[in-house]
């Protein structure tokens, strides 16, 4: 529709009707659609910047959470377990036991079992191996000492029997390994499940390998004038049996605490291996405050029993006012390959302190 304009006409003809609508409405219904469409050209703008904001923020189409898994840590601890309490059944088992099998390995059921039930027992079960040979599946290996609990038939006399006696001997010492395949996975309900894919496969030992070098030299005997053995001997005798406090022997900023109760009443020092020594000369002196020594201690410890057993410990000497203290209780002797430079003990937790970083409580190592 026109805009109609009033109009600088001598003659007014008057008001004139348009469709029903007067010239003067049409005139000011115009003018209000006019401004109604400047006021929304100017708000438009606004309006969508104030709604863009106040929506909530979209991070893109929503995806589905990953279900939670079992760290896989826990799942070769699980696996080892499981593996141990199926290997105990199964030298146990006997004619007429495979429901008990069936319960870690469900095909068990179709097994011909020989020999009465419980005549065997497993002793010393632990794990020796744990490997992931895919996903899900472990492959555990359990060492088992094997006796037998019921005797068996006296053999007839002769060398041949002899002979058997001494291999049954022999095989009633030996330490027997068993690899068990296991299966984990998660249940229904969120925890972890486990079933064994095969009968135990009995597998020879580990195999042994080389020691690696160590950062010590050879060991040497203990000299009482040595200040290296006096701390140890100190040291030690304070840990061992509880005589004196042993505080007063170590560095500052180390914390241990003794054994509890005393396993022992008396040690006496036999060796010594020192880091980088490979001389036999006779040491009196302490060198300067801030030197760090590491070394191997070779004891016999008397127990309540008057028996000697022997211990080896490896420890981190500093040298602090002419004297040697204990910086450091090692885990484990210090192979020739670590740095031995700028030695720096700490003792983040009491009752353990290490130059190097604690190791942490899972005994078992999955390996690929």
């Amino acid at each position: 529709m026109p805009d109609t304009e009033p109009q600088d006409w001598d003659i007014d003809e008057g008001p004139q009707d348009v469709a029903g609508w007067s010239t003067g409405a049409q005139a000011n219904t115009a003018a209000a659609i006019r401004w109604t469409a400047w006021g929304l050209l100017v708000l438009g703008p606004l309006l969508g910047a104030f709604a863009y904001l106040s929506a909530p923020a979209q991070a893109g189409p929503a995806q589905k959470k990953p279900a939670p898994t079992a760290p896989a840590a826990t799942g070769a601890q699980g696996a080892a377990g499981f593996a141990q309490l199926f290997l105990a059944a199964f030298i146990s088992a006997g004619e007429g036991d495979q429901d008990k099998l069936a319960a870690y390995y469900p095909d068990a059921t179709s097994l011909r079992l020989e020999g009465a039930s419980d005549r065997r027992r497993g002793e010393q079960l632990t794990v020796v191996r744990l490997r992931q040979t895919d996903s899900g599946i472990w492959s555990v290996t359990v060492a088992a000492r094997i006796t037998n609990t019921k005797p068996a038939a006296k053999p007839a006399d002769g060398p041949q029997a002899d002979g058997k006696d001494e291999a049954k001997a022999v095989a009633a010492r030996a330490v027997r390994y068993f690899q068990v395949p296991v299966a984990t996975a998660t249940t229904a309900g969120g925890a972890s499940g486990y079933t064994a894919l095969a009968m135990p496969a009995e597998v020879a030992a580990p195999e042994r390998i080389k020691a690696p070098g160590l950062v010590y030299g050879p060991m040497r005997p203990a000299l009482p004038a040595d200040p290296r053995t006096q701390a140890v001997t100190e040291f030690l005798t304070a840990y061992l049996t509880g005589a004196g406090e042993l505080d007063r022997y170590l560095a500052p900023g180390t914390h241990l605490a003794p054994v509890t109760p005393a396993p022992y009443t008396g040690i006496a020092v036999d060796t010594l291996a020192i880091e980088g020594e490979k001389g036999t000369e006779p040491v009196t002196t302490v060198p300067d405050d801030g030197t760090t020594l590491r070394l191997l201690v070779a004891l016999r410890a008397t127990g309540h029993d008057e028996v000697r057993v022997p211990l080896t410990y490896a420890l981190i000497l500093k040298a602090r006012a002419g004297r040697w203290e204990i910086a450091s209780l090692d885990g484990a002797p210090t192979p020739a390959t670590t740095p031995t430079a700028s030695v720096a003990p700490a003792a983040p937790n009491a009752g353990t302190t290490s130059s190097r970083a604690p190791s942490t409580a899972p005994t078992l190592t999955a390996t690929s």
